[in-house]
C-alpha cells in the first residue's frame, strides 16, 4: 500500500489512502480520521509524515481539525 521506496513522498501516499477512504464511504462526514499514532501505526511512517499528511488533507478541504477533538471529515458539499 505505501511504498518506502518509491518517488512519491510518504505523507503524500498516506494522504492520498485516507482520502481513498474518505472517497469510498469508509470514513464518513463528520465523523474523526485516524489518529496520528493510529496512522503511524497503520502505514509504518513517522509521527511527522502523519501530521504532514493531515496538514494535507486540511489544504485539500477532506478534514477539518478542531483543537482537542481531532481531526474529523469535512462535510460533504451540497448542491
Amino acid at each position: 500500500m505505501i511504498d518506502h521506496d518509491g518517488p512519491v513522498p510518504l505523507y503524500v501516499q498516506v494522504a492520498d489512502a485516507v482520502q481513498t477512504r474518505i472517497e469510498s464511504g469508509e470514513l464518513l462526514p463528520n465523523r474523526p480520521i485516524p489518529s496520528e499514532n493510529r496512522l503511524v501505526q497503520e502505514y509504518g511512517v513517522a509521527r511527522g509524515t502523519a501530521r504532514k499528511s493531515i496538514q494535507l488533507l486540511r489544504e485539500r478541504g477532506l478534514v477539518t481539525t478542531v483543537v482537542g477533538r481531532g481531526t474529523f471529515v469535512a462535510p460533504h458539499p451540497t448542491g
